[in-house]
């Protein structure tokens, strides 16, 4: 115990840092569950490259950190396994005064009004992608899932038209995509740090083929102008201004590009398809979605949304590392520290949640998530700022698939979790079979 009565850090495993990372990277959900039945709603993990974190699961702790000054609750420090992919100036990264200019910045495109200008675009893309899947064999859906998310926040960022532009950037983004979601990949960061992993040669030369063509667009909307007449979100974040009038440099402009594209599309599929996945093993509920639908009624649709982002939320955990000691749930945790929230954990409480397991829509029909037991976007100033683009797209995706094709389970098991990079997603790709 410490002077004033509080135990130094909760209880976690004994085992080596790096059996910890090893574990915590092939099954992160796994080693969620066991910690928290052995250890108790708060726990400690050793992560290599990570350093300390403190994983919390009581909505009143989920509360004090999403509520906490965020001058003391470091989202940015905690992001920083993303720094080799989306760069310094990524709105993920940012802490502090730096991070609420960039954030102010980027709010004007998913104000709701501009973004339901995408709704057309949504459903286009959607419809599309639908209507070329095969009928009658087994089909993986989050790849398509994937395909289909990426082409409209391409479409929605930068306003592109089918053509050479679209078809490099898109090309050069699948294959660096392919790259970083590689599990074998996460190797890396967990031994190198994300720092050295961003200043290799081999790693630069990667992404560099992907910069290429989005400073490409980037020089060619600047001389093209009429920026004031367009929708999409490059010109709009080309018209934006500091607080000191000055414009964003092209560096500060690609890494949150970068962020859009990255945060924006893998997952959004990965909700999609956990959504389809749990929807065809309960033939109930997708004939009332169905029936809904096609009737103009969202009710249901969202209560399904919001059920998946709970029952099979794409991150486990978000992290807020200290900059200096605090005190939560009984615990003196010194600076330095990563305060975990878990979304997993906080969405299978039982005295929240009944049945938690189970996959239950209804729950939300006449209950709204709570503030602080439903954070599949995080929580507080660093909630997620795309939350509501990726539900308005779930709901046009899903909309435009209920109506358009009838969809069977290939097998009756359901399917288990798999580790891709650092979402959760299903093991056989929601495997289906297409009517």
């Amino acid at each position: 115990m410490s002077a004033n009565g509080f135990a130094p850090l909760p209880p976690g495993p004994r085992m080596p840092r790096a059996l910890q990372t090893a574990i915590w990277f092939g099954n992160a959900q796994w080693m969620l569950d066991q910690c928290a039945a052995r250890f108790g709603e708060t726990f400690t993990l050793r992560i290599l490259n990570e350093g300390t974190w403190v994983v919390l699961s009581r909505p009143d702790d989920l509360k004090q950190v999403f509520t906490g000054d965020p001058s003391v609750f470091h989202a940015g420090e905690g992001n920083q396994i993303l720094l080799p992919i989306l760069g310094e100036n990524s709105v993920l990264l940012l802490d502090d005064a730096g991070h609420l200019e960039q954030r102010k910045l980027l709010l004007p495109p998913f104000h709701g009004k501009r973004m339901e200008r995408y709704a057309q675009l949504m459903a286009e893309i959607a419809a599309a992608e639908i209507d070329s899947w095969p009928r009658g064999e087994p089909y993986a859906l989050r790849p398509r899932m994937q395909a289909l998310t990426l082409e409209i926040i391409l479409r929605a960022v930068f306003g592109l038209g089918e053509g050479e532009r679209l078809e490099r950037l898109r090309a050069e983004l699948r294959r660096l995509l392919d790259i970083v979601t590689n599990p074998r990949m996460m190797l890396f960061p967990a031994l190198l740090g994300p720092r050295r992993l961003a200043r290799m040669k081999l790693f630069q030369r990667d992404v560099a083929r992907v910069d290429g063509p989005i400073y490409e667009e980037i020089a060619e909307r600047r001389r093209e102008g009429h920026l004031d007449e367009r929708d999409d979100i490059l010109s709009l974040l080309l018209q934006a201004r500091h607080e000191d009038g000055a414009p964003m440099t092209d560096v500060e402009l690609r890494d949150e590009l970068m962020t859009l594209l990255v945060a924006g599309h893998e997952t959004t599929a990965t909700a999609l398809a956990w959504a389809i996945e749990r929807l065809i093993r309960h033939p109930d509920k997708l004939g009332r979605l169905t029936q809904e639908v096609r009737e103009g009624g969202t009710e249901y649709l969202d209560a399904v949304i919001t059920e998946t982002l709970r029952l099979r939320p794409v991150i486990s955990l978000v992290a807020r590392r200290l900059t200096q000691p605090v005190a939560i749930g009984g615990w003196e945790l010194p600076a330095g520290v990563t305060v975990s929230p878990s979304i997993y954990l906080v969405h299978r409480r039982a005295d929240i949640y009944p049945d938690p397991e189970r996959f239950i829509p209804e729950r939300f029909i006449d209950t709204p998530p709570g503030t602080y037991t439903w954070i599949p976007f995080g929580g507080g100033v660093r909630r997620c700022l795309g939350a509501s683009f990726a539900q308005f797209e779930m709901r046009v995706v899903l909309a435009e698939l209920v109506q358009r094709r009838q969809l069977a389970p290939a097998r009756t098991e359901s399917e288990q979790v798999k580790r891709r990079a650092i979402t959760e997603t299903p093991r056989r790709n929601t495997e289906v079979i297409i009517k």
